[in-house]
């Protein structure tokens, strides 16, 4: 963030390990702090720090503090404004040794989804929603689930030698949900791109960079889903178009609507993914229709550092013009720290309209 003479201010930082900060003497040596984050993936920090003096035994390396499977949170931001960007568990050490320096620590971690990738399994599910699958595996990993009702009930679903993870990112994206961790609690809740916007970026004040991208490429005009019907014993059809956006991120024309009148129809039939309802099919259209269409805009950036510039919020972009001004959604966000550099934040966009 700017300071108020306009200058950028340098970062803080705080590491607790257990819910203990770090003694000043390891606080003090620290090299780096980053925190990555992209929705539906695990978020990831690193830490970087001398491993031991160059003569000496590594006490960093060797020592308690950083065990793997340790609690650890990392806050950032100002001084004076510290916020926790991560809260998640120690899976990792990564050591360096060269000849004539000192040897380097990375401590790596993940929030608590990476739990969800420890097994794999091969289970069915009666007459179940996904937001009910959700929920029974992420307390079964030891966290709490906060689901948003799926609506549609499945008569069967295989996880078929599957990690939890990768089971349910499959039912996620089907319907465009997305898992979310915050502490202990998993959200399991469609994408976030109907949201308000929590914040502004402009030219004038922290955009630092921005570089957008507008593509009519892979924009249908309309998603249509053939299936058959084992119940009834019939085909049945799904379809979703224009006026099935979960919003317009106050964009004039999403997606689908700018290629229809610059080239036409342009219809996405889906035939290879299995579908046994009416219900299923009219669900899974829509999801696919909204992920297509929030690809319309894509886009990468730096500002100055905001530690409310979050993966899975909705944020908008001001003063770049027309076509690219407006709300977008955040897939990604990588925050940096070291003690001599300015803060910035790095973030990947999305939109759907233009």
């Amino acid at each position: 963030m700017a300071s108020a003479n306009g200058d950028i201010e340098l970062p803080a930082f705080s590491v607790s390990v257990n819910g203990t900060a770090l003694p000043n003497a390891v606080a003090t040596q620290v090299l780096g702090v980053s925190i990555d984050e992209e929705a539906g993936l695990p978020s990831m920090f690193t830490l970087e720090l001398p491993g031991g003096d160059r003569n000496d035994a590594p006490a960093n390396i060797d020592g308690d503090l950083f065990a793997v499977g340790g609690a650890i949170e990392v806050k950032l931001g100002q001084p004076d404004a510290l916020e926790t960007l991560f809260s998640g568990e120690i899976t990792g050490l990564e050591p360096s040794f060269l000849s004539n320096t000192r040897p380097v620590l990375v401590v790596r971690g993940y929030d608590r989804r990476h739990r969800l990738h420890r097994r794999r399994a091969t289970r069915t599910f009666l007459q179940q929603k996904d937001s009910d699958i959700a929920a029974t595996i992420v307390q079964e990993v030891g966290l709490t689930p906060q689901v948003t009702d799926s609506q549609v009930v499945h008569d069967y679903l295989l996880q078929a030698d599957q990690t939890d993870m990768e089971f349910l990112q499959e039912r996620a994206r089907r319907i465009e949900y997305e898992m979310v961790v915050d502490g202990q609690t998993l959200f399991f809740r469609p994408v976030q791109n109907a949201e308000s916007d929590v914040l502004t970026l402009t030219p004038a004040d922290d955009l630092l960079e921005f570089y957008p991208r507008l593509s009519t490429m892979d924009q249908p005009t309309t998603v249509e889903v053939r299936a058959w019907s084992p119940k009834d014993k019939k085909a049945f059809v799904s379809d979703a178009q224009a006026g099935d956006e979960v919003s317009t991120m106050s964009g004039q024309q999403t997606g689908a609507a700018l290629a229809d009148s610059a080239f036409g129809a342009g219809p996405a039939p889906i035939t290879s993914i299995p579908v046994v309802s009416q219900a299923e099919g009219d669900q899974l259209a829509r999801a696919a229709f909204n992920r297509a269409i929030l690809g319309l805009i894509s886009g990468e950036g730096v500002s100055r550092g905001r530690t409310d510039l979050r993966a899975g919020k909705v944020i908008k972009i001001d003063n770049v013009g027309q076509r690219f001004s407006g709300q977008y959604y955040v897939h990604a966000v990588s925050h940096r720290y070291t003690p001599s550099s300015p803060y910035q934040t790095r973030f990947v966009v999305r939109r759907n309209a233009s």
